[in-house]
This record gives C-alpha cells, structure tokens and sequence, in this order.
C-alpha cells in the first residue's frame, strides 16, 4: 500500500506539473516567438503524445489509488476517486476523439495567418479549440483540486 500510494502521489505530481507546464510555460512561450502558423506546426505534433501522457498518468493515479486502498472508503475518496474517472474519460475524448478531428479541420485551412475569420473549416478548427482547451482546463483544475485534497485530507 505504501508503494501504491507514492506511486499515486507522483503520477498526480506529473499529471498537474506537466499539464501546467505545457499549458502556461511552453505553449505561450512557442505561439509568442514564431508566427501562428509556425507555431500550430510545433504543437500540433506534440498534442497528441501531451493527450496520451496526461491520460496514461491519470489511469496509472486511478489504479494507484484503488491499489493504495484509497478508492472506495468515505465521501472524500469515492469524490476523488470520481474526479480520476472523469479526467480518464475527458482525456480519452480529447485524444482519440476531439484531436484527431481538429488534425482533420487543421489539415483544411492552408494558413490561419491569411484565413479569412469567417472561412467555415477556421471557424470550426477555433470551436474545436475552444472545446479542447475547455475540456484541458478541467482536467488540470481536477488533478489540482486532488493535490490540494490530499494534503488537506491527509492531517
């Protein structure tokens, strides 16, 4: 059990630092130096392996947890137990539902530099977008809140 929990506790420290990371430090630090279209030809390879570390970290918490003993018993773990699942969940739409068609709409626009806003396949790449980055706020703010709620739940 004492493995199962450290093994937890660093694949939720993984999951939210390198979420964090990517999301505030390095994405902004590619689209401010190099032209927006350069910029999607750096990151768009990178989300689909960024998709999978996020959802091969929070499978490896949840089943950590479940290992740990720290699933199942009492309101606050059956919560943060839930908060894994969904973060599976989202995290799988995002990488093998949500990405691949972004890639697809993407593949569409020949430069979003010079895209007229009102092209058809820009606008649906930005919903696509919008949805994603909604859906990658969640997923952080979820491994967060486990963070938080561990050491408040562990005194």
């Amino acid at each position: 059990m004492i493995v199962a929990s450290a093994v937890y506790r660093l694949a939720l420290s993984l999951w939210v630092g390198g979420m964090a990371l990517f999301s505030f430090v390095v994405t902004p630090i590619i689209f401010r130096t190099f032209g927006r279209d350069a910029a999607g030809k750096i990151v768009g390879p990178i989300f689909p392996v960024y998709f999978r570390y996020v959802l091969v970290l929070a499978s490896v918490a949840l089943f950590a947890r479940i290992a740990a003993g720290e699933a199942f018993h009492g309101a606050h773990r059956w919560a943060g137990t839930l908060l894994i699942a969904t973060a599976v969940l989202f995290t799988g739409y995002q990488a093998f539902g949500l990405v691949p068609r972004m890639e697809e709409v993407r593949h569409s626009v020949a430069s979003f530099e010079i895209a007229p806003p009102d092209d058809p396949a820009r606008k649906e790449f930005s919903r696509l977008h919008g949805i994603s980055m909604g859906v990658n706020l969640l997923v952080l703010l979820e491994g967060a809140v486990l963070v938080v709620a561990y050491e408040a739940f562990r005194r």
